[in-house]
């Protein structure tokens, strides 16, 4: 067999160790040959490849981002083309499809998150032979106990909040540290609750700012001079909207979220009268070596991707279930955001060490009998549905 292999959406950290497992287990355990695609789509629709060989994923296991580069605006359905007056967007999968049949290829792998999935899937209903890898520092595509790449953004989130809790002791400051994470508040939640943070912001919870600014309030009644915020990008205050940086041109109806933290602080500062102050990691946390965790995780994601490939179950994503691995559907992650539920076990314990989440108590417990509520009646939960 002849596979193809490529990386699509945002980078994160253990990439290349499923790059890595997919390749020598596709020489190794069924002597196949692999074709590895760069930047994501683009490379099957402008035919820009490489061979991948033994030597070429040899010393790549700990290097973080990927050999194959990758592009979040290169939806093979929605291809961006540049115009004079902007973008118009193009429907190129039947070029990919014609590129793909041409060099003889039998399976591809693509390795990405819910936008590449999306795609993949399209992909898939015509025709073509495909099997997705779960990719994303967000945790959030659906179907799968946990992504590649969040435990890596978890242990640099981790630290940066662990360095910033310094300076705001020593300056007597409410510190807020906005991360990534977009719909879903998995990063926040995790670093927060790992970073001894005060109060934690998740898109889930719409937050109090009454709430947030009693609880700043009471530590420094308590005597403690400092407070740490970690906030979600994609957070909210009841009633209010996300706040988005900027419209992204080359990919239709996509937004760039960011610059909550922003308007918190103002807000906190002025109803405190306490100094605020903002860190956006951004990017920060895409970057760097993958932790062992990643590395072991994209490991095993990459060899049961060419098991699936070499058994010929096509159109299926690999997934980490109940600490197993297994494949779904790809259909079943279409437009689906795997969300933090709202009884979730690490919800409970921030609870439990007196952690705020923006709201009070009684309103945190009637958001989650409704929220269950819908799921007896068979209604989609609000982790279930896409933003």
């Amino acid at each position: 067999m002849k596979i193809g292999v490529l990386t699509g959406g945002g980078d994160c950290p253990g990439l290349n160790a499923v790059i890595r497992a997919v390749v020598k287990t596709a020489i190794n355990d069924y002597d196949m040959s692999v074709t590895g695609f760069k930047d994501g789509f683009e490379g099957v629709i402008l035919n820009n490849y490489i061979n991948l060989d033994r030597d070429s994923v040899s010393g790549i296991l700990s290097l973080g981002g990927t050999i194959l580069g990758t592009s979040n605006q290169a939806d093979p359905f929605n291809f961006p083309i540049k115009q004079a007056d902007g973008y118009t967007y193009l429907d190129r999968s039947s070029e990919l499809m014609t590129n793909f049949e041409r060099l003889g290829l039998d399976a591809l792998i693509v390795i990405g998150g819910d936008g590449t999935m999306a795609a993949a899937g399209g992909l898939g209903e015509l025709g073509l032979n495909i099997i997705g890898v779960p990719k994303t520092i967000d945790n959030d595509l659906y179907g799968t106990d946990q992504t590649f790449g969040f435990d890596s953004a978890v242990v640099t989130a981790t630290d940066a909040v662990d360095k910033i809790h310094t300076t705001a002791q020593s300056h007597h400051r409410v510190m807020i540290i906005e991360v990534m994470g977009r719909y879903a508040g998995w990063l926040g939640l995790a670093s927060g609750v790992a970073g001894g943070a005060d109060i934690i912001l998740v898109p889930e919870i719409p937050y109090n700012l009454e709430v947030v600014c009693e609880k700043v309030k009471e530590r420094n009644r308590q005597g403690k001079n400092f407070s740490i915020v970690v906030i979600g990008e994609g957070a909210t205050a009841e009633g209010g909207d996300m706040v988005v940086s900027r419209m992204i041109d080359t990919s239709p109806d996509a937004v760039r979220l960011g610059g909550i933290s922003n308007q918190l602080a103002a807000q906190i500062e002025g109803l405190t009268e306490l100094e605020t102050r903002v860190t956006i990691l951004g990017h920060l946390v895409r970057g760097g070596s993958p932790t062992p965790f990643d590395r072991l995780l994209g490991t095993h994601f990459g060899c049961e991707a060419i098991h699936l490939a070499a058994r010929k179950e096509f159109g299926r994503l690999v997934v980490l279930k109940n600490n197993k691995f297994d494949s779904i559907p790809l259909e079943e992650t279409a437009g689906k955001t795997r969300k933090v539920p709202l009884d979730s076990p690490l919800l409970s314990a921030a609870k439990s060490l007196g952690i705020s989440l923006g709201v009070s108590d009684e309103k945190l417990k009637q958001m989650a009998e409704e929220a269950n509520t819908k799921a007896a009646a068979n209604e989609p939960a609000a982790e279930e549905v896409g933003a």
